[in-house]
């Protein structure tokens, strides 16, 4: 099944749905990984271990899901004068947030009573290689031509 052609109007770059679709899977693996891990870290640690494996789970698909949005609302800039000033600013300001985030966090929640710290631990590293394996699925499964987005200059006339 092939693609219908584009529409040269239409200057939507060709990544969004590749974008919109790891959105939707990491969302449905972080579902799984809060339920596997709360039920796994409500054995291991209890009542500590469930939120722990909660909280992992929604700072891992948090900080992923950052960086998809930044690309999704920095591509509506495309085919404006401004797309590349304001594609790279919005992704750098998405990894600024997360790295203030980030800190904001590890201070926070340090030496919490009412966290497991390995369980949390877990939980991010399993949300994180979790999301890095539905990107890399969703990118290789997708029907991208090697030179998306690009605007061929017209043919020579016979003049």
């Amino acid at each position: 099944m092939s693609a219908a052609p584009r529409d040269p109007a239409d200057r939507t770059p060709t990544s969004n749905p590749v974008l919109r679709r790891a959105l939707l899977w990491s969302g449905v693996l972080a579902a799984v990984i809060a339920v596997v891990g709360g039920v796994v870290g409500f054995v291991v640690a209890g009542t500590e271990g469930l939120v722990s494996a909660l909280l992992g789970t929604l700072i891992a698909v948090g900080f992923m899901g950052i960086t998809a949005a930044s690309i999704l609302i920095a591509n509506r800039f495309a085919g404006s004068d401004l797309f590349v000033g304001a594609f790279f600013g919005i992704v750098l300001g998405g990894w600024l947030l997360k790295f203030i985030l980030f800190i904001v966090l590890v201070v926070l929640l340090r030496g919490a009573p009412w966290l497991d710290p390995m369980v949390l631990f877990i939980a991010i590293v399993a949300g994180v290689l979790g999301s890095l394996v539905v990107d890399v699925l969703v990118v290789a499964k997708s029907r991208l031509p090697y030179a998306s987005d690009t605007k061929l200059p017209p043919a020579p006339s016979d003049d």
